[in-house]
């Protein structure tokens, strides 16, 4: 691999992972436990957060969970986003990950870690209908938002560029409803007719909208404090985000999609992303060898 790739490697991970090599302290602890975890090998969870397109559902995700007023006055109050975006960003990592690929004990050991994080985060909001309302961090309307836009934002990505899903988008919808209600969300979506059905209700009632604060953080999003030789391929899985939100969301975003065509130069940059990461993810060959060593099979050395 050519210095620049390398570099570029080490930018991403770090990114990412919050360490250049793509294996942070925490990834140890997934190779260790007592069970397959919540999913395991062949789940649809596993393949859909294991995949290139978690590239662009993340940036995707962001966008749509700004819409509730809610949640961007909770981002907006108390969040060091604009301060320290890769810890925010690697922060989330560590909770898809350590929930994806890990035993049950250490997914909801990481699940109480961020419900603790968050403890604190309490406020004030203006509702879409102009009354003021109380937010708190275990708010059920504001979680369960957040696992909406999450996993439509997951789920679209690995359509549009993934490969198939075992058991279709509603094995995943079903699969990650518990991620929720390890985060407190009650009785999540469990097809994706009723989870776009609620996001469909959640726009056409008026709760979700636009105001300065959104456009503060569209903006952001858009352009980030990255390293200036990475800005290109990220505005091009930008719009390749852009483009697979629905119109009616797009606009509510004042989002257009993008007169390239974003839906293949996506396909192309993570391409090169998987080519240049390499697969599968430390994190999964350390749940690999922890099923592993529970089945008693030969296990993969630590790398």
């Amino acid at each position: 691999m050519s210095r620049w790739s390398e570099q570029m490697k080490a930018r991403m991970l770090d990114m990412f992972s919050g360490a250049e090599s793509g294996r942070p302290p925490w990834i140890d602890a997934i190779e260790g436990g007592d069970d397959a975890g919540f999913f395991g090998p062949g789940s649809a969870a596993w393949i859909v957060h294991g995949g290139m397109p978690t590239l662009v559902a993340g940036i995707r995700a962001l966008l749509m969970q700004t819409l509730h007023p809610g949640a961007m006055a909770g981002v907006h109050d108390w969040s060091r986003y604009k301060q320290d975006p890769l810890g925010r960003l690697s922060g989330t990592v560590r909770w898809l990950v350590t929930t994806t690929f890990a035993d049950t004990g250490l997914a909801r050991r990481e699940s109480e870690r961020v419900a603790r994080f968050h403890s604190r985060v309490a406020g004030t909001y203006t509702d879409g209908s102009g009354s003021e309302r109380a937010y708190f961090a275990g708010d059920p309307e504001l979680l369960r938002w957040v696992h909406l836009a999450f996993t439509d934002s997951f789920l679209a990505c690995q359509q549009r560029w993934g490969g198939a899903i075992p058991g279709g988008g509603d094995a995943y919808v079903r699969e990650w409803a518990q991620a929720g209600e390890l985060v407190g969300v009650q009785s999540p979506p469990a097809s994706v007719a009723e989870m776009r059905g609620e996001l469909e209700t959640l726009r056409a009632t008026g709760v979700l909208r636009r105001d300065e604060r959104v456009e503060q953080a569209v903006r952001f999003i858009r352009n980030p404090p990255l390293d200036k030789r990475m800005m290109p391929a990220y505005r091009i899985l930008f719009a390749g985000a852009v483009a697979t939100i629905p119109p009616e969301f797009r606009r509510l975003l004042g989002l257009r999609r993008s007169p390239v065509p974003a839906v293949l130069g996506t396909r192309i940059a993570l391409a090169a992303a998987g080519t240049l990461l390499g697969a599968p993810s430390h994190a999964e060959k350390a749940a690999r060898r922890r099923i592993a060593r529970l089945r008693g099979a030969a296990v993969e050395p630590s790398v």
